[in-house]
């Protein structure tokens, strides 16, 4: 089995993540070239991996200048930078993976789709959804036509809240001019695993949502720009920063707010950083609840519903066919499915590979960097389940939802889909 070399074009969360399955499997990825902007992180990945001090770069540019340095590029920069490093990589003749969103506008999703089918290259965009053990079995059940005829598909998206002030409140994904709206940077998953499970053409789309309750005229009386300058709510607040970031958890979301994470460093990030800032007193602008409503080619429907007031962050789905139902939550990892005419529903506990326990999104992370090594060894059969191909019409149903959502009217699909 040939040893797939990778470079790595941002190395935050996501990033992380990914690389770790060279870490895992160092027999099938090595991560040779490392561009990351912030130094502390790049020197704390670079002795993580090995990476020599001559592949070790501020940004992705004189990375990709260079002759071709390895066989993969993943690209885990922020939303609005994926475009530009992933043309370049995809001339130089890197397979690709992509995090998502491809790009947060139109034009370019379409650019990269075109041209990584000219490229003749790998590029898999990180839908990790479709790999995930979970809704996999969903596919296949209703491929399997035990529940009939499709009619209607209702997923929710329970961000929950202490990942949305994470995230997108004081997070990276906060303001959808700086990075993408809500129903692109989060919600795409959504209607992709929605797209992919109903296997037709979307239609036509509506949506309606809203900036809410993390705005100024919601912060108690008397809270100060940051938690730490004596907030006299710290004890009912529940968005109070010492309480998700100075506890004993130094894992996700902590371990995103400074390489320093002794108590010290994270009271200096607190103070000093985004993530110190009171929830009612950021630069958000990205709705914290939406509603997307989608009709399919034949006449199915699916609705989407996310929001952030939820004290978990798992999604539940509802498929409702011509001959039966599936009740199915991915936090809890089980799929119900009752047939019209039996008594007894089935019950499928969904147990992700073991191998997946230190990635994320019910082993779909690692199922995906799988998927990708396989596919650049030469092992794969056919496109990536998440091409570029695959995922662009799921990137335009998101564009069309939010034009709906800000134009309060029904957006028709045939207006992206016939686009050239």
């Amino acid at each position: 089995m040939k040893q797939v070399t990778a470079i790595l074009l941002g190395a935050g969360a996501r990033g992380q993540i990914y690389a770790n399955y060279a870490m895992e499997h160092p027999e099938e990825l090595k991560i040779v070239a490392v561009a990351e902007p912030k130094t502390s992180r790049r020197i704390q990945f670079c002795e993580k991996y090995g990476i020599l001090s001559e592949n070790q770069y501020k940004s992705w540019e004189p990375l990709l200048v260079h002759h071709r340095l390895a066989d993969a590029a993943l690209v885990c920069t922020l939303d609005d930078l994926h475009t530009t490093p992933t043309l370049a990589a995809l001339e130089k003749g890197y397979h690709v993976l992509l995090e998502k969103p491809m790009s947060n506008t139109e034009d370019e999703c379409r650019a990269i789709e075109a041209a990584a089918r000219n490229a003749g290259r790998v590029l898999s965009v990180c839908h990790v959804l479709r790999y995930t053990p979970f809704y996999q079995k969903l596919k296949e059940l209703i491929t399997a036509g035990f529940v009939g005829e499709l009619a209607s598909i209702d997923q929710i998206e329970n961000v929950g809240y202490w990942h949305q002030a994470h995230s997108f409140v004081r997070g990276n994904w906060r303001n959808s001019a700086e990075t993408s709206p809500m129903i692109l940077q989060k919600s795409c998953h959504d209607l992709d695993i929605i797209l992919w499970l109903m296997g037709r053409d979307c239609e036509r789309i509506s949506s309606f949502g809203s900036l809410r309750h993390f705005t100024p005229e919601n912060a108690p009386k008397g809270a100060p720009a940051r938690c730490l300058d004596g907030c006299p709510h710290s004890e009912s607040c529940p968005y109070y920063a010492p309480k998700l970031y100075l506890t004993h958890n130094i894992g996700w979301p902590t371990d995103m707010i400074s390489t320093d994470l002794s108590y010290d460093g994270r009271v200096t990030a607190l103070k000093k950083g985004p993530y110190g800032r009171c929830v009612y007193h950021c630069d958000n602008d990205v709705v914290d609840r939406q509603v997307v409503s989608m009709e399919f080619e034949g006449g199915a429907v699916a609705s989407l519903t996310m929001t952030a007031f939820t004290t978990d962050s798992a999604r539940q789905i509802k498929i409702m066919g011509s001959k039966g139902q599936i009740t199915a939550d991915m936090g809890a990892n089980t799929i119900v499915l009752h047939r019209f005419g039996e008594d007894k529903p089935e019950t499928f506990n969904i147990i992700p590979p073991k191998e997946s326990n230190n990635y994320g999104h019910g082993g779909g992370d690692y199922c995906l960097m799988r998927d990708f090594v396989r596919l650049v060894q030469g092992q794969g059969r056919g496109d990536s389940l998440s091409s570029a191909r695959a995922s662009l019409q799921s990137h335009l149903m998101c564009f069309a939802a939010e034009r709906s959502r800000l134009s309060h009217t029904v957006t028709e699909m045939s207006k992206f889909l016939s686009h050239p």
